[in-house]
């Protein structure tokens, strides 16, 4: 976002729980805990806007800096966003259609919600978990007891097992002025739980137009300004939404070769208050992440339609998002050889598979 706002001629300045984020490399960052208020207070002074690209920055935190600037998006998303049971609850006020759910808080509401819902289910915890951390799929009635021992003392939320065909995510921008924005649907395949890789655009025309509809009736209900992605199963050509993240997005990352406006720069428009930017694809994009490894930049710089980024993280290890490849093409064909190329470059060879988290 930083690296978007600087042709804006916006300056940037953040607030981080740990030295040598990837930002030091761009603007001054305060470091402190979220729990600091004080210093929160302190760090925000002269401030024009404030936001957030974490969703484990505590709600509490922004609610102490709203005296300060305006704050977006608004806490209340974050909120909701913070807690998956919150989450569904919202879904299903808005009829977004979502998986069957139960709220978990003791082995007897456990084995009431595998009742009513049936196996196979998933288990997760309801705050914190992500990239398939925090759950575990019950497939038989032998898992429910080490289920039960791996995530107890913690609130939990029981969901149905969607035998889903893809999964698709919708990232959109909504203005001050409530005017909304909507990137080209994309496809999204998984490896252990994380996002390895995603392609775009995923044309659907039928899949846009329900993902937009929901978006929009998400955005409206949550008065929300900046960026917002869900992430939904496809199955039988309906979307069930899986999950919301208030923020610049995994899924996205693509945009910064692939679309006429990043989903970075529609973020610092919508919360100054500029106008929004197009949203329309450069052809054909796809994003590889580069999980627990760094390949030479020499090897994917010489692949045809390969843009290379390294995010600078001081700490190397299995299962971190390190940078990602993002892949151009001017047709579906064209993508899918140059994406073929660029995971050969990648060694070990982590298979994308479909998962649900």
């Amino acid at each position: 976002m930083a690296m978007a706002a600087l042709p804006l001629n916006i300056d940037c300045c953040f607030y981080d729980g740990t030295e040598n984020t990837p930002a030091s490399q761009l603007a001054h960052v305060e470091v402190g805990a979220f729990d600091d208020h004080e210093s929160l207070i302190e760090w925000a002074q002269g401030l024009d806007v404030i936001t957030y690209d974490w969703e484990n920055v505590p709600v509490d935190a922004l609610r102490a800096l709203k005296s300060v600037a305006p704050i977006y998006p608004k806490p209340n998303a974050l909120k909701v966003a913070q807690d998956r049971l919150f989450e569904k609850n919202l879904f299903t006020t808005l009829n977004i259609p979502t998986p069957g759910y139960s709220a978990v808080n003791s082995y007897t509401d456990l084995l009431k919600a595998i009742a009513h819902h049936g196996l196979p289910g998933i288990l997760k915890t309801r705050r914190f978990g992500y990239d398939g951390k925090g759950q575990f799929r019950i497939k038989n009635s032998h898992d429910i007891e080490t289920a039960w021992q791996k995530l107890k003392g913690q609130p939990l939320i029981f969901e149905s097992w969607v035998n889903f065909e893809m999964e698709v995510s919708l990232i959109a921008v909504r203005s001050k002025k409530g005017e909304c924005a909507f990137y080209p649907l994309v496809h999204n395949e998984h490896h252990e739980g994380i996002l390895a890789l995603s392609r775009a655009p995923y044309l659907h025309p039928k899949l846009e137009r329900q993902a937009h509809r929901y978006l929009t009736t998400l955005m409206t209900e949550l008065n929300y300004v900046g960026v917002l992605t869900v992430e939904f199963f496809v199955l039988k050509g309906k979307l069930i939404a899986n999950e919301m993240a208030p923020r610049v997005h995994n899924s996205g990352h693509w945009t910064i070769e692939g679309a006429e406006t990043s989903q970075f720069e529609n973020h610092i428009r919508a919360i100054c208050g500029l106008p929004l930017g197009s949203t329309e694809a450069r052809g054909y994009s796809g994003m590889i992440n580069l999980i627990g490894q760094l390949p030479k930049p020499a090897a994917v710089l010489a692949l045809e339609g390969a843009h290379y980024h390294d995010y600078a993280k001081d700490d190397v290890r299995p299962g971190r998002k390190m940078g990602h490849i993002t892949i151009t093409a001017t047709s579906i064909k064209q993508r899918e050889q140059r994406i073929k190329a660029a995971l050969k470059t990648l060694k070990p060879s982590h298979p994308p598979s479909k998962r649900q988290s």
